[in-house]
């Protein structure tokens, strides 16, 4: 990296929802930003954990037994395997990391296509 990488003009950057943007890898891991409204799908990941650090708005991440709801600077870490699906009920902005290839569905086939910010 050049240099510092500024959140907030990433994710001015761009306007669909749930279409996370890489903004750094370290270590075999992409860095990303995402605008998320609405439901996503219930899905989980067999290989990995799932990380959700809210940096604006307000995410309620649905479990089967729970949810977990997330304010600005707050995360969460589904472990892998579980179940589990994200619900914005207005836009949230988010920081994720996760091992770089993998899909945000948990399946290669439905995952959206992994962008560059």
């Amino acid at each position: 990296m050049a240099g510092a990488v500024n959140l907030a003009a990433k994710l001015a950057g761009f306007a669909d929802p749930w279409a996370p943007r890489t903004v750094a890898a370290f270590n075999g891991h992409d860095v990303m930003v995402v605008k998320v409204q609405g439901e996503f799908h219930w899905h989980s990941h067999a290989e990995t954990d799932d990380f959700f650090l809210v940096l604006d708005g307000v995410l309620d991440i649905e479990l089967r037994d729970r949810t977990v709801t997330l304010r600005a600077g707050e995360l969460f870490v589904v472990p892998r395997g579980v179940e589990h699906r994200p619900v914005a009920r207005g836009e949230a902005h988010l920081l994720l990391i996760e091992p770089t290839g993998t899909p945000n569905t948990g399946d290669p086939a439905t995952a959206a296509p992994r962008r560059l910010a």
